[in-house]
């Protein structure tokens, strides 16, 4: 048994690794389902072979080898992908046993991109391409995804291998689109990156309130595809809003792992260097719209973030220019959570009752099953001193979520409304 210094390095091991490995394998057999299958195989080799013998210096490239010696053999075992094997048992006599993962860096982030891609294919619906993304890419197990969509582990599960399916039928290759096809599949690839980096960023479900390997994993995508699609405004407007999020992360959890919100943040613990790059990829993006390129949601969430980044402190924070730029976000990508959001910036721009106002114009029966209109609604009415009102909001909300760490929150807030009344 795995003590629990190696257990913890082959899980985060895993979490690096996985995408890469399947994207890669994926390329070499032509066959996801397949690639996926060795990338387990080499995982379950370092959990039975790690604890005995150490874990490797490299250990990206030890599981690389070892899921390419077992497609190896499971091809040479199958008659009929004899072609195959010959043409994999050529790619491996060129590989040292223990090849070096850094000189194939560059091949293999491709083949991450393209595995994004390959995951956004048009033939699948956006449920099952989130879902198959946060497979493959994100390296989530089918509970973990399952509990995410509040779906059962089986029906997950289900829906993940109906998608493997899907593509094979349709006879998606592990290619990046070019021309008109990946202009259009840019805006799928796009909001599920953005779906990955969210995961990560508040976990929907789960004991923790973060989960920063997959947030780091989003803002990694992000540039790659900032990289792929320079003339995109919106592309580094993604980039950005990555990158600004993703900077606050460190302060988003007390010594505890309590979450913290905004307003108690330790700004000094923002990571100072993804601000820079987040502001860099929002004049990335500035400079593009100048030519007269339409910009979108991800470009004035970025801005919006900008203005959090650039405040010092909560106070000093220009809240009328972010309700300003939901307003205009609002227009542009109308939605029930940009909405409650907007009600955020508004209740903090010109009072509580200017947020309650906004959100009194939703339909009584939007977002039932998240916690974010209760929590938002109670933290206005507590600004407005309605604290009975505010603690019976925050119980909703506590009510809804399925975040352990969410909940306690809440919770806390609720009693601390409660005490005030």
């Amino acid at each position: 048994m795995a003590d629990a210094t190696t257990a913890d390095t082959i899980t985060a091991t895993w979490r690096q690794e996985s995408a890469r490995l399947v994207g890669a394998l994926a390329r070499m057999t032509r066959d996801v389902d397949l690639a996926e299958d060795l990338a387990q195989d080499a995982l379950v080799a370092a959990l039975e072979q790690w604890p005995s013998t150490g874990v490797p210096d490299n250990p990206g490239a030890w599981l690389m080898t070892t899921a390419k010696r077992r497609g190896i053999d499971h091809i040479r075992r199958a008659e009929t992908l004899r072609r195959k094997t010959e043409e994999l048992g050529h790619a491996a006599e060129e590989v040292s046993p223990m090849p070096d993962l850094e000189s194939q860096v560059d091949h293999i982030e491709d083949d991450v991109l393209r595995l994004v891609f390959l995951c956004c294919h048009p033939a699948l619906t956006p449920e099952s391409r989130a879902a198959l993304t946060l497979r493959l890419v994100g390296g989530l197990t089918t509970d973990e995804i399952a509990r995410g969509f509040l779906v059962p582990s089986t029906t997950m599960g289900q829906r993940i291998s109906r998608a493997k399916k899907t593509l094979t039928e349709a006879g998606a290759e592990l290619e990046l689109p070019t021309g008109a096809e990946r202009t259009q599949r840019l805006d799928d690839v796009m909001a599920v990156v953005y779906l990955v980096f969210t995961e990560g960023y508040v976990a929907t479900a789960g004991d923790d309130w973060t989960r920063p390997d997959l947030a780091q994993e989003g803002i990694r995508l992000a540039r790659l595809l900032a990289g792929i699609a320079p003339d995109e405004p919106e592309v580094h407007g993604l980039q950005a809003l990555l990158e600004l999020q993703g900077s606050r992360l460190p302060a988003r959890t007390d010594a505890d792992g309590a979450p913290v919100l905004l307003d108690d943040q330790d700004r000094t613990r923002w990571d100072a260097l993804l601000v820079r790059r987040g502001l860099a990829a929002l004049r990335r993006a500035e400079e593009i719209a100048a030519r007269g390129v339409p910009i979108g949601r991800y470009y004035l969430q970025a801005a919006i973030a900008a203005e959090h980044a650039k405040a010092t402190t909560a106070a000093a924070t220009d809240w009328p220019r972010i309700a300003r730029l939901y307003d205009v976000l609002a227009a542009a990508a109308p939605g029930p959570v940009v909405e409650v959001n907007r009600a955020v910036a508004h209740g903090r721009a010109a009072g509580p009752d200017a947020g309650l106002a906004v959100l009194a114009a939703l339909p009584a029966d939007v977002l039932r099953d998240s916690p974010l209109l209760p929590s938002v609604r109670g933290d206005l009415l507590e600004r407005a001193g309605r604290h009975a009102e505010a603690a019976e909001e925050f119980e909703e909300a506590a009510r809804r979520t399925r975040n352990g760490d969410e909940r306690t929150l809440l919770e806390r807030r609720a009693a601390k409304a409660r005490s005030t009344t």
